[in-house]
């Protein structure tokens, strides 16, 4: 029975061992790594994975990764298309072959099948005289030193290599399909990040009984407003477009600076005339954005004329 400080010197080993399989995978990015992605961007159709046991479970994820980051994508398990699943798969599609080996026999059966109907086949192995390679169009070698497990055997720096490889063919093509955040959003609308890149001011402003102003009012009058709209502030309007903004802090500041002048200055001369304003279409991970960069805790929702229409503040973020 292994010890705490044991414990920990195999998981720190088996860490760096594949922390250096993902490493020495940069050297082996060569040209068919550049012309598989090529391939798949080019691909009308899906990119189909498939693999057996864990090259499978790892091809699974890639598929997912692909999909859900604009390369559209499923995984196909060999042994379901050997009987009958093959169907799912057209002349407009690619296939991304997963196997350690390249000799998996599952995987090679649907070879005949790919080349009788000139479906691409990328094939991803570590060894380059495989039965796989050499019947791939394009064939990616991924080789490691060795496994991060202590006998050496069961597929861990391996199939960590293969997923990184997989993760590094989805970054690359994101960045050919310009793929952004916005794009990622709509393929995740149940998730925060979803509702945060598509959801808009217009969504989540406070627009009923919005605390408004004149800029003539005195400060005595504005803090009872400012106060019973528990927003943290007022809204300044003059000839029915937004003037100004005062906020608690600047009432709280006024009371220290002015002392007994304050109940007569007007809201003008301590107001931010120019207020952070955007329109009711902005996304709110734009409006977090800005509220962030000008460390602000609220910015006013107006129309292209400068009417007001709500507030968004930190609040609207908890969506």
């Amino acid at each position: 029975m292994i010890n705490e400080m044991d414990i920990r010197e195999v998981a720190v080993h088996c860490l760096e061992e594949e922390a250096s399989a993902i490493q020495n995978l940069i050297p082996q990015l060569g040209g068919s790594f550049e012309e598989a992605v090529r391939q798949m961007l080019a691909c009308k159709g899906k990119v189909i994975v498939t693999g057996v046991g864990k090259s499978g479970l790892v091809g699974a994820k890639i598929a997912a990764t692909l999909s859900s980051t604009g390369t559209p994508s499923f995984f196909l398990n060999p042994l379901d298309a050997y009987h009958g699943d093959l169907g799912v798969v057209t002349a407009d599609d690619v296939v991304l072959a997963l196997s350690n080996s390249g000799q998996t026999d599952e995987l090679l059966r649907i070879v005949p099948y790919l080349k009788e109907h000139k479906i691409p086949l990328i094939g991803v192995s570590g060894n380059e005289d495989s039965l796989l390679a050499r019947n791939s169009d394009i064939h990616i070698k991924v080789t490691v030193s060795q496994e991060a497990c202590p006998l050496g055997l069961a597929p861990t720096s391996s199939t960590t290599a293969v997923m990184a490889l997989g993760d590094a063919m989805a970054c690359v093509l994101m960045e050919m399909r310009h793929f952004r955040a916005n794009d990622f959003a709509q393929l995740h609308p149940g998730g925060s990040l979803g509702r945060r890149l598509l959801t808009t001011a217009r969504d989540v402003m406070v627009s009923g009984e919005l605390p408004v102003i004149a800029p003539e009012m005195p400060l005595s009058e504005a803090i009872i407003l400012v106060s019973r709209a528990k927003l943290g502030l007022a809204v300044a309007v003059e000839d029915g477009k937004v003037a100004g903004l005062i906020t608690d802090g600047d009432v709280r500041r006024a009371m220290e600076n002015l002392h007994e002048e304050f109940f007569h200055v007007p809201v003008s001369q301590v107001m931010t005339r120019h207020p952070k304003c955007v329109s009711p279409d902005e996304k709110i991970e734009q409006v977090q954005r800005l509220m962030h960069n000008n460390n602000i805790h609220a910015v006013l929702v107006t129309d292209s004329e400068g009417h007001l229409l709500g507030i968004v503040n930190h609040f609207s973020f908890m969506i």
